[in-house]
């Protein structure tokens, strides 16, 4: 079931990237002014070197992420050891901070960190890592983010194997009686690849490149477009 529309702006790498934050004028008011075409803001924090970003330095500011908007925030951590960056993390109870399952060797209790601060937590999982490595983490888990790109980088093509780990994401969590956890989506999530998602269980996507900052639409268009084609 359709529920939320995200949106990412990857034009600035070097910190948290939102497209309310430290993004170009253009894309931060097109955003704002058009609250009513999407459910959250998401933005994506590159660090350290989980993934490499060519000539971007990973510095951060002394506080992240505040809060510009009443627009929930779904802030996405590329980084290593996301547990040193959690306790600057400024978010509210209806945030999603989400962690990859690869960063830390003891990821319950940075989800755990997460949940004390008041927040959901959202794991994160490679095209490569196995949904069923998450099968004794689903009490710490709030939302279940499935990569259908390698992360690091705009403009890939989403991996052949998505739509099925998708499916099987759903299907495990409802064997696990975590029906109610929310399946996001990430990577060249277009018009197509929504709709094919959408249908194997995905309820969270995030537009970019693909289907919402396109040059012949608003952001608003775009998004009223794909959630009309996704459901359709």
């Amino acid at each position: 079931m359709f529920q939320i529309l995200v949106v990412e702006d990857d034009k600035d790498l070097n910190r948290t990237v939102c497209a309310f934050l430290n993004a170009s004028g253009y894309q931060a008011t097109g955003c704002l002014d058009a609250n009513d075409a999407y459910d959250a803001m998401y933005g994506t924090m590159f660090v350290g070197r989980y993934v490499v970003i060519s000539g971007k330095d990973g510095k951060t500011g002394q506080t992240l992420t505040p809060h510009l908007t009443d627009i929930p925030l779904d802030i996405h951590m590329m980084v290593n050891e996301p547990s040193k960056f959690i306790d600057r993390m400024n978010l509210s109870e209806n945030d999603i901070l989400c962690v990859h399952y690869e960063s830390e060797t003891h990821i319950h209790r940075v989800l755990e960190m997460i949940k004390n601060k008041g927040c959901k937590a959202g794991l994160a999982l490679n095209p490569q890592t196995p949904v069923e490595n998450i099968k004794h983490l689903t009490e710490y888990i709030d939302m279940l983010l499935v990569m259908t790109v390698s992360p690091g980088f705009a403009g890939q093509k989403m991996f052949l194997g998505a739509e099925k780990k998708v499916a099987e994401a759903k299907a495990l969590l409802k064997e696990w009686n975590c029906e109610d956890m929310l399946i996001e989506v990430d990577g060249n999530v277009s018009l197509e690849n929504g709709r094919k998602l959408c249908r194997s269980g995905a309820d969270i996507f995030v537009l970019g490149t693909s289907a919402l900052f396109l040059k012949d639409k608003s952001i608003t268009q775009a998004a009223e477009e794909f959630t009309d084609y996704i459901l359709g």
